[in-house]
């Protein structure tokens, strides 16, 4: 019978030695999961949410990481952006000035050229928003002493929280020696393993309280930081669009109406282009034109005009009613030749 005992106790340790064997090949670091009650229902609702809180701000953590790198990545396009932009800017406003007589093309060079100073200051600005209010705030944050401290914290319970199961499996051998051999020996290992036991958890509720204090202030503030870097980050980004935006705007209606309206303008003729020899003839407006600038003529249907100059463009040059201007010349109709410088008279 003493035989069958001595097997069994040794069976017992051995299955002790190695429960110890696997709990320390799983807690090399970190809060370990555990579902061992080594004290009551409180200390295994701490348990649990220590763990939560635990991988609450671990997940916190890597998302902190994950903006940190999208802010680096926007940032060093940024200046790559910045950097090709000014060169732009300056080649086309170089074109404008060294090609000043191609008047279309240069102004619309010399228009992007200067508008894109603009564009380069909003991605400087935003680029320096992402550093100042992205960055720097979470870094700070990822590499805290908060945070590291309370995830110590954390880890110092889940060790010791270890440690008394490995005390509460100590305790229960003993108790079994006892029942199997109650000698004074075997009774006082027993009371030492029970005031152990008792050591420990005492230091494991204060550690407790401290640990999901300390864990839980920083989840907080990790949420509350991350979302207003968030919001920050995309606030910045849609004020960035929103400039660019209206300069590209005002610039595309800068550039495209100065065509419009150096295409709808009547062609200029120099004074010098009309000799003596020019014969003028009289015409009558078939159609009605308004004038857009002072440099066109008004029309009415009916109205005689004494046509001057007739353009290839389909413009002429006239009077009527003691006013001069330009027309389209198919809004009129020739009727009779003029006298010309020399003082001939031809009829239509």
């Amino acid at each position: 019978m003493d035989a069958l005992r001595k097997q069994a106790s040794k069976l017992r340790d051995q299955v002790a030695k190695q429960q110890l064997a696997v709990i320390k090949q799983f807690s090399a670091s970190g809060y370990e999961h555990s579902d061992v009650v080594v004290i009551d229902e409180m200390e295994m609702q701490r348990h649990q949410q220590l763990e939560k809180l635990y991988r609450s701000t671990r997940s916190g953590k890597d998302f902190q990481k994950e903006l940190v790198k999208a802010a680096e990545a926007f940032t060093s396009i940024g200046y790559k952006h910045i950097e090709a932009g000014t060169k732009l800017s300056e080649d086309c406003c170089k074109y404008g000035v060294e090609n000043a007589n191609d008047e279309i093309l240069a102004k619309a060079a010399s228009i992007y050229g200067d508008a894109r100073k603009h564009v380069e200051k909003e991605q400087e600005d935003f680029t320096r928003l992402l550093f100042s209010q992205i960055l720097e705030p979470l870094r700070a944050m990822i590499g805290g002493a908060p945070l590291e401290d309370a995830r110590h914290l954390a880890q110092r319970y889940s060790k010791m929280r270890q440690e008394a199961e490995i005390q509460a499996t100590e305790v229960s051998r003993r108790q079994a020696r006892v029942r199997e051999a109650p000698i004074p020996e075997n009774v006082t290992k027993l009371h030492a393993a029970e005031a152990r036991m008792q050591e420990l958890k005492a230091n494991m509720a204060v550690l407790g309280k401290e640990a999901t204090a300390a864990l839980a202030a920083v989840e907080s503030q990790q949420q509350r930081l991350t979302f207003q870097r968030l919001v920050a980050m995309v606030e910045g980004e849609r004020t960035y669009h929103e400039r660019v935006a209206a300069i590209l705007h005002q610039i595309e209606a800068e550039m495209v109406g100065d065509k419009q309206r150096r295409d709808s303008a009547p062609p200029t003729v120099p004074s010098n282009l009309l000799s003596d020899k020019t014969k003028y003839f009289l015409a009558v407006a078939m159609h009605s034109f308004e004038a857009s600038s002072d440099k066109e003529l008004d029309l009415a249907i009916g109205d005689y005009v004494v046509v001057r100059k007739v353009s290839p463009s389909g413009w002429s040059e006239g009077e009527c009613k003691g006013k001069n201007g330009w027309f389209p010349s198919a809004f009129v109709e020739r009727r009779q030749r003029l006298p010309s410088a020399n003082g001939d008279t031809e009829f239509y």
